[in-house]
């Protein structure tokens, strides 16, 4: 019998703001950068295949993902960056998301969740990605969405088996 490897999700919350590094010796005039605000695994820790597919399209295919198979973006913050690059061997389907587009989510759209080990249940993309799961992840985004603006904010993500 094979068995069934669980997922796992890496990432970080980033900013966009003016902020000058002066480690970068480059760095001699203000430009938006995304800087990391903190790692994922500070405010998340669980496990939701479910969850992960009705965000990332990574395991569940219950729902449309909202940002699926983008790949990992060219201008993140230095330590995302660097924590990818340290786990890419072992990584796969990385993504981010914006605050913006997560406040513009349908979250009370419904899609199917279960399947083989579990009985098929109708349930909202709100009752799939859990509050009490996400809740310290949107806290931080809203936060600083609030003082930046929802579009400079956003959760940048990648997997392992």
């Amino acid at each position: 019998m094979i068995g069934f490897m669980g997922t796992d999700i890496h990432g970080f919350i980033e900013v966009r703001n003016s902020y000058i590094d002066s480690s970068e010796p480059d760095d001699d005039e203000p430009l938006l950068r995304w800087h990391p605000a903190i790692a994922l695994d500070h405010v998340y820790e669980g496990r939701s295949h479910a969850a992960f597919g009705c965000l990332f399209g990574v395991r569940g295919r219950s729902f449309e993902p909202l940002a699926a198979q983008r790949g990992f973006p060219q201008d993140a913050s230095r330590a995302a960056t660097r924590a990818f690059e340290w786990e890419r061997e072992d990584s796969h389907s990385p993504s981010w998301i914006s605050w913006a587009e997560l406040e513009e989510a349908d979250w009370d759209s419904t899609g199917s969740v279960g399947g083989a080990s579990a009985p098929e249940t109708c349930l909202s993309r709100r009752q799939v990605v859990r509050e009490e799961d996400w809740g310290d992840v949107w806290s931080v985004m809203a936060v600083l969405a609030k003082r930046h603006g929802a579009d400079n904010v956003r959760l940048v993500v990648w997997f392992d088996n």
